[in-house]
């Protein structure tokens, strides 16, 4: 009798043999055995009746990409959007049918980064949260999700301690801003300690995984930028347009490629 499969999975891990599965997305093939190759739920598609064609094992990256039909570890329906008035046996409060925030960014993924360093050709940033497609809905139950991300107000807010900030934010997913993807104008003309400062919370798209080390991202949208800065004195900036950003306090301007407000 075969073992049941793991509900979750992470990379390398053994999920079945080649002789009772075939291997689908997010899988490989490694010693005749089914192996995950990125970290996700494991969903089985079932094979047809009357075919000889083998069950479909899928890792996906969230739930909110799952099938309809699909498996998870035998439980049939997470295709399915789950209905709002759920509740949570564990909470006792109302659990959203998917979560806030993803973990792992993916190409044309809307994230928030902070700025950690500025370059002449590049800007590295530090990526905070990633958003998904819900991101902007309120959630009335923060407790009811489990990621990290949905502490997002603390983590944006948090103060420019910039030794503090600089160690915690190794620990993040790190992204490069080259010159030509800051803005979709004027390329040759980008200054880039005039788009961004050391600090910025800066909202951008994932354009490509990079390599090991780096994502890359883009701000070359109106609705894409500095979204949160603070000025040399130290307070928090209003944008007045989409290359400047005020201080309130003292009425000083400074230059940022600035996200244009929702």
């Amino acid at each position: 009798m075969s073992a049941a499969l793991p509900s979750l999975a992470v990379p390398g891990q053994r999920l079945g043999p080649t002789s009772t599965y075939a291997a689908g997305p997010g899988t490989h093939i490694q010693n005749a055995f089914i192996c995950a190759s990125i970290a996700g739920p494991v969903v089985v598609d079932p094979a047809k009746d009357k075919t000889k064609a083998k069950s479909l094992i899928t890792v996906s990256r969230n739930y909110n990409a799952l099938p309809t039909g699909s498996q998870v570890n035998g439980v049939s329906g997470f295709g399915v959007k789950p209905s709002s008035s759920t509740t949570s046996a564990a909470t006792g409060v109302p659990s959203k049918g998917k979560l806030r925030y993803n973990t792992l960014p993916t190409v044309d993924s809307i994230v928030l980064a902070r700025v950690t360093r500025v370059q002449k050709r590049q800007a590295t940033v530090s990526i905070l949260v990633v958003l998904d497609d819900t991101a902007t809905a309120e959630n009335a139950h923060p407790s009811a999700t489990a990621s990290d991300n949905d502490n997002i107000a603390s983590i944006l807010a948090s103060p420019a301690n910039l030794e503090n900030q600089n160690n915690s934010d190794e620990l993040r997913f790190q992204a490069l801003i080259r010159k030509e993807d800051v803005r979709a104008v004027e390329k040759d003309r980008v200054v880039m300690e005039e788009m961004f400062r050391v600090g910025d919370i800066v909202r951008g798209k994932v354009i490509s995984l990079g390599d090991q080390s780096f994502y890359y991202l883009t701000t070359a949208r109106n609705d894409l930028g500095v979204v949160m800065a603070r000025s040399e004195a130290g307070n928090m900036m209003f944008p007045v347009s989409w290359r400047e950003m005020r201080d309130p306090l003292t009425g000083v301007g400074e230059s940022r490629k600035v996200a244009r407000p929702f």
